[in-house]
């Protein structure tokens, strides 16, 4: 078993890994060659990263292929567009899928408005769910 380091979230290097592990995950998912779809998510309160990119990650698939920038910019749009306080974010990504206090938190920041969706995730499909848990397990 390989042991990866925890990596702060937020960071450049944390949104690196998010979107490796998003861009495997959907390469395995032998996804349908005309599948076009993006999202992009973004930290409402999110601090620059880069010239006119703040905290965020912006998802691809164009064609069946996937790909990612880091960093969102703060009116940026997109297929799906989930906006979250890094706040709510750091709560969301310190718990497992599995765990109950995840759907809880999940539901009461959609009610509070701390979490945003607009669009369709599904359209995404199903291999996004397995992400959320090994992000988990490599966040500090």
């Amino acid at each position: 078993m390989t042991t990866h380091a925890k990596l702060r979230q937020g960071t450049t290097a944390w949104f690196e890994m998010v979107g490796t592990m998003m861009t495997e995950a959907a390469a395995r998912a032998n996804l349908p060659a005309d599948l076009n779809v993006s999202l992009v998510e973004r930290y409402t309160d999110g601090v620059e990263l880069f010239k006119d990119l703040i905290q965020g990650i912006r998802f691809d698939i164009v064609g069946g292929e996937p790909s990612f920038r880091i960093g969102a910019r703060r009116d940026e749009r997109a297929d799906v567009t989930i906006e979250v306080t890094a706040a709510a974010a750091r709560t969301l990504n310190a718990l497992a899928s599995a765990d109950p206090s995840y759907q809880t938190a999940r539901e009461r920041f959609l009610g509070t408005g701390d979490l945003r969706v607009t669009g369709e995730v599904a359209r995404l499909g199903d291999w996004l769910e397995t992400v959320h848990d090994p992000i988990v397990d490599r966040t500090a």
